[in-house]
């Protein structure tokens, strides 16, 4: 299969299963795809970004090598949301090495309260935010006093979720 030109053929669900499959446990076939998720156009790597997390969820192993360059990607500037929200859900389910853990906290503090961000970006920081700090006391209770002056506010159901349970996994 070419996984670009499956890609550029539409933006599905279907598509991003059928390139999930195709891809499987199949590290040559994962390095196609990383490939055009970080160096292809805008629209390709939007659209490579959803079946990637899925198969790093899947193989977290391949994420070891990679983590610098999806860091690197996290931080570029006009990132499609789908580029941001797929490198959080990948790290929220992944453990973060410690020499990348201040860069991808500090990159979460400042998305968090941000109203520039979607919900669900801001839902997966939060996430990832607290699976970090709750190894550091000290970055703990920034987070902790981050969330609580947002509970005080009105927040999307998605984000008010994930603030609950970031304060009972950092022991409010």
């Amino acid at each position: 299969m070419d996984i670009e030109k499956k890609l550029l053929s539409e933006h599905s669900k279907a598509v991003a299963n059928v390139i999930i499959k195709y891809v499987g446990h199949d590290k040559e076939r994962f390095s196609e795809l990383f490939s055009i998720f970080i160096k292809g156009d805008y629209r390709l790597t939007q659209r490579a970004a959803w079946p990637l997390s899925y198969i790093l969820i899947a193989n977290p192993k391949w994420l070891g090598g990679i983590m610098p360059a999806l860091i690197k990607k996290l931080r570029q500037p006009n990132n499609h949301p789908a580029i941001t929200r797929n490198i959080l859900r990948i790290f929220q389910e992944a453990e973060i090495p410690e020499k990348h853990q201040g860069e991808v906290v500090d990159f979460c503090l400042r998305v968090i309260p941000s109203e520039h961000y979607p919900a669900a970006i801001r839902a997966f920081a939060i996430t990832v935010a607290a699976n970090i700090c709750k190894h550091y006391p000290e970055l703990s209770r920034e987070l902790q006093l981050l969330l609580n002056g947002m509970a005080q506010l009105p927040q999307q159901p998605a984000i008010r979720v994930r603030i609950k349970t970031a304060q009972k996994q950092l022991g409010k």
